[in-house]
């Protein structure tokens, strides 16, 4: 007692009190300066979480610049010596953005990617979407069992303490943000506070440039689409165009580095349009073509009539197509079936180089091109059928027409001829110049009749050659005679130009005569001053004969269309000097069923010259071209 006594006596004595007095002074600016302290760290984080918001904002879709800003805010205020973002995909982890990490561990990481075992921070995250705190990593046992990761990041990195926070998108690990120290020095619960806030916010940059991104591509596919639906709309009947249009749209869109449309022909595949394929890989195609069995990706589509997806070729025990594989490199191929009730017509085809499969997205999306495909071709049949039947009935009515016409037509002429040899007495000579017209007016009608016989005959697959030896001088010449009159009356040179040991032929006479007739009509008719040669010669075995002449010439519009049924340059000239536009298509028909082949070249105030070559032996008639 009597010691607590003097004991308190002292502790009221004024000395105490000052001493206790400084000491709660002290303690008071102890405490103030770790609030401040706490305060400037909180400020500090604030602003590093503001400024990593601010680049999230103002770069939605640049998560490297997003990834670098939270990184290097991260290991700042947290005084790390380096930091990392991982992603995560089917459990193999990808360096997504480093910072500060020493070279030679950042070369190991990026031989990757890497499938973390269950010891490592990254394995210990994926196994409990928790954060992994470790302070010293060279006393962990994964480390002293002998980790490759834990050893490769101390012997290369120095790495001793270690903190892995999840980058969770609701209960999905898609990342891991992590910092490390070169020192045993764990990190503070704020500070693991600020790397959790910033890995929630990498959710939110990752979120956004995904939706930005798949905005991106929607519009680039809905862009495409447009675009191919423009293709089609102006190119309806243009089968190869929109295909080969689909197919490199298709692949484009995919990144695909090949594509092609195949459509089957007995027991393979035909190329009916492609897109990046090698002439080698061509070549093999022609040579060893794609089967309809399921060794193939165009027979294992067809025959499932569904999309099929073989993400690496290598690894596919049902793929067959060996060489193809070989000479092309691919890995990855998807193949969309045409479908038309229900039936496989061809199949899309994609292929990539690389062992990297296609998405559900673009899945949809070649399928989507894969029905414009089926659109266009059943457009392109429908029309053929409906033409095809146009033209049956087009040319069965101009067979019943002109032979109905060439009765009365021949009457009219006879009658005509007997009235000018005065069979029934004479009459005035007036009306013997206007008889002559008759006539004249009358065979000209009786030749386009004859004209549109024979293109009739021609279309309806009628027109029967009659082969035989003939003289292509003897042509030529029984032509000069026929025109010279012509010529003469409107003083044009008629030349000829015909070797004298010119070989005979077997073909059509007659029908030759007709050509060569046409060819050198046109051009007395078109040509006002200067001169018309007509050459033939043997080349190579096959005949050629040319008709220059030193007409107005015509320009490369009108001479797209010559020889096509009823077309004719449109221009004063040719609308002055009349015809049907039948003579041009009818002489390409005969040339062709001679197995050859006629053109023209000709330039607006050059003249045109008219040729054509056909074999010197027409061995047998040829199909309409």
């Amino acid at each position: 007692m009597r010691h607590g006594r003097i004991i308190s006596a002292l502790c009221d004595s004024p000395a105490a009190r000052l001493h206790a007095g400084r000491a709660t002074h002290l303690d008071l600016e102890k405490r103030v300066e770790a609030l401040v302290g706490e305060l400037d760290e909180a400020l500090e984080q604030q602003m590093a979480t503001s400024e990593v918001l601010r680049v999230i904002s103002s770069s939605p879709g640049d998560l490297d610049l997003v990834f670098q800003t939270m990184l290097a805010n991260a290991i700042r205020i947290c005084d790390a010596n380096f930091g990392a973002l991982f992603r995560f995909e089917d459990g193999v982890a990808a360096a997504a953005a480093m910072l500060g990490v020493p070279p030679a561990f950042a070369e190991f990481w990026q031989r990757g990617p890497y499938r973390p075992g269950s010891r490592t921070a990254l394995g210990r995250v994926m196994q409990t979407l928790q954060t992994v705190h470790i302070a010293d990593v060279t006393v962990d046992p994964a480390y002293l069992e002998g980790e490759p990761i834990f050893v490769a990041a101390v012997e290369l990195g120095g790495f001793r303490t270690i903190l892995n926070v999840p980058i969770l998108k609701e209960d999905e690990l898609i990342g891991v943000f992590a910092i490390y120290r070169q020192e045993v020095r764990s990190f503070s619960s704020r500070q693991v506070e600020l790397v959790t806030n910033f890995a929630a916010q990498a959710v939110i940059a990752i979120e956004n440039a995904r939706l930005l991104n798949e905005l991106r591509e929607s519009l680039r596919q809905q862009t495409a689409i447009a675009d191919m639906l423009k293709v089609i709309s102006r190119s309806t009947f243009d089968l190869q165009t929109v295909l080969n249009a689909l197919v490199e749209s298709a692949a484009r869109l995919c990144d695909a580095e090949m594509g092609a449309i195949m459509r089957p022909r007995g027991e393979a595949f035909d190329f009916a349009a492609n897109y990046g394929f090698s002439q080698e890989m061509t070549t093999l195609l022609a040579t060893q073509p794609v089967s309809t069995g399921r060794g193939t990706l165009a027979g294992r589509t067809a025959c499932e009539g569904r999309p099929v997806h073989i993400p690496d070729v290598l690894a596919d025990p049902e793929y067959t197509y060996t060489n193809g594989q070989r000479v092309a490199g691919y890995r990855s191929m998807l193949g969309v079936p045409l479908l038309r009730d229900g039936m496989s017509i061809g199949v899309v085809i994609l292929v990539r180089m690389a062992a990297r499969p296609f998405t559900e997205r673009q899945i949809k999306l070649v399928t989507t091109f894969a029905d414009q495909a089926v659109i266009a071709i059943e457009t392109v049949r429908l029309f053929d059928e409906m033409l095809a039947e146009a033209s049956q009935h087009k040319s069965q009515f101009l067979a019943n027409m002109s032979h109905e016409l060439r009765t009365p037509l021949n009457a009219i002429l006879g009658y005509t001829e007997l009235l000018i040899d005065k069979v029934y007495g004479e009459t005035p000579e007036k009306m013997q110049d206007v008889l002559q017209r008759i006539q004249g007016n009358g065979r000209h009608l009786l030749g386009l009749i004859n004209d549109v016989r024979d293109l009739s005959k021609i279309e309806a697959g009628q027109l029967i050659l009659a082969l035989g030896d003939y003289s292509l001088k003897n042509v030529v010449h029984t032509v000069f005679s026929a025109v010279e009159p012509l010529a003469e009356a409107k003083q044009i040179a008629l030349k000829v130009e015909v070797p004298p040991d010119l070989p005979p032929g077997y073909g059509d006479e007659r029908r030759l005569t007709q050509v060569v007739l046409n060819l050198v009509g046109n051009a007395i008719k078109f040509t006002d001053v200067g001169e018309v040669v007509v050459k033939a010669a043997k080349v190579n075995g096959s005949f050629e004969v040319t008709v220059r002449d030193t007409g107005p010439g015509i320009c490369e519009t009108d001479r797209a269309k010559l020889f096509q049924e009823f077309q004719q340059a449109d221009n004063a000239i040719t609308r002055k000097k009349g015809g049907t536009g039948l003579g041009l298509a009818i002489s390409k028909r005969i040339v062709e069923l001679h197995g050859g082949k006629i053109w023209v070249e000709s330039a607006p105030g050059r003249g045109s010259t008219f040729s054509f070559t056909l074999p010197a032996t027409v061995e047998q008639q040829a199909r309409p071209g």
